[in-house]
């Protein structure tokens, strides 16, 4: 245990690392695509002014991400966590440098030009690489590979996000499938090390700081209830929604390399309608939190985020889950927030922390994760009733989550479902 805790400080520094490498090539792959520049500064695509070519760009990102996949290596598709649990559960934690060097460039380029994804199913990829090729060098077991690995995920997370706790729980609840000392220790150290570095790298406070008063007594806490129902029959819609999207795509007979860019026409398509459902849409969740999205604007998010999301996401691109799970539950929570009390921005946030919990299988993350998000832990009573009803929903209407339905569904690495 304290031999894996010391070589996480390395990890976690490695993690921290990573995560700033990947915002700032999305920042360098958003301006390229969108604005024709060669910066590192953030910038959003509703800014852009580029016409029909808002239809064409995301497709030109996904045939570069599709021949990053089948010349370099396919497991940069997806979005990243149940990849990570494939190589925990049948690859003995190993992945390779070419996995840590491509996964965040095809996610940089494939949100950089439009894709419908966030940066946090990458950055657990590549800080699990991370963690994976540094227990490499050394004579670890497969067990001790794991700890790093996830280690090296959680440290990522927490750089981008700014959620220490969130990312200890969700690798005990996802990744880990254990709580012993020889595990949290080490991912504990791997993590405070990665927000002792986040000031320096990215920022410090909460990621979507916004203003909003908690509102007391039983009536809010029957009305996070409702929101964690409502968020929770979204979780199950989109997840059996994307397996029969997956299935659409493995019909299609033309090789995968192609898919993610027949994926992106949906996408651009997409953009077309709002351009808030492109890219990564952190700028989105905070207006969302805000209050100062239009409703129609909150419908297309909604709705068409939901369409190009799925598509893209079927379709075997690179690109996160989180980020878009937060915009789908928060649009829901906010359109539901002009009937409550609080406010919208208010139950954008408890709408976020129940998708999160529905879709992923993980309640106690997805309720301190808007928490630590958002900086309102005096919210915490309200996030933990959304989560477990969310919870409870996915419970009864799917078998697993939409991590790892297909992994646990195939038993096999080497059956197509593992591979999607």
């Amino acid at each position: 245990m304290l031999m894996l805790a010391a070589m996480a400080l390395v990890v976690g520094t490695g993690g921290a690392l990573g995560a700033w490498i990947l915002i700032r090539l999305i920042a360098i792959a958003t301006n390229l695509f969108w604005f024709g520049r060669l910066s590192a500064q953030s910038v959003s695509i509703t800014d852009t002014t580029v016409g029909l070519w808002i239809i064409a760009i995301p497709i030109i990102g996904s045939l570069i991400v599709g021949l990053m996949a089948r010349y370099g290596s396919d497991k940069i598709r997806g979005h990243g966590i149940p990849e990570a649990i494939e190589t925990i559960l049948y690859g003995e934690s190993r992945l390779s440098l070419k996995v840590a060097i491509l996964k965040p460039l095809s996610s940089a380029v494939s949100i950089g030009s439009g894709g419908p994804f966030g940066a946090e199913g990458p950055i657990i990829m590549t800080g699990g690489a991370i963690g994976s090729l540094f227990a490499q060098c050394f004579h670890l077991s497969a067990a001790e590979r794991k700890t790093l690995l996830v280690a090296g995920a959680a440290a990522g997370m927490t750089a981008i996000f700014g959620t220490p706790l969130a990312a200890i729980l969700l690798a005990i609840e996802v990744l880990l499938f254990e709580w012993k000392p020889r595990s949290f220790v080490p991912v504990v150290v791997g993590v405070i090390v990665a927000f002792a570095w986040r000031p320096w790298l990215i920022g410090s406070g909460a990621m979507f700081p916004f203003v909003a008063l908690t509102p007391t007594g039983l009536w809010p806490i029957a009305a996070a209830a409702g929101v964690g129902i409502v968020v929770g029959l979204e979780a199950a819609l989109l997840s059996t929604s994307l397996y029969r999207v997956e299935d659409l795509f493995h019909r299609l007979p033309v090789h995968w390399m192609w898919w993610p860019a027949i994926g992106a026409i949906v996408v651009g398509f997409g953009g077309l309608i709002d351009a808030h459902v492109l890219g990564a849409g952190y700028q989105s969740i905070q207006a969302l939190l805000d209050g100062s999205l239009t409703t129609r604007v909150v419908v297309a998010l909604l709705v068409v985020k939901a369409v190009v999301w799925l598509v893209a996401l079927g379709s075997g691109t690179s690109g996160g889950v989180l980020a878009p799970l937060l915009i789908l539950g928060g649009a829901a929570g906010c359109l539901l927030g002009h009937l409550l009390p609080g406010g919208p921005g208010f139950w954008a946030m408890i709408g976020m922390a129940g998708i999160m919990s529905g879709a992923m299988r993980a309640p106690i993350t997805g309720a301190l994760f808007a928490a630590e998000l958002t900086g309102h832990f005096d919210a915490l009573p309200l996030t933990v009733t959304a989560a477990a009803c969310a919870y409870a929903v996915s419970v009864l209407l799917m078998r697993r989550s939409i991590l790892t339905e297909k992994n646990c569904a195939a038993g096999s690495p080497h059956s197509p479902g593992i591979q999607r």
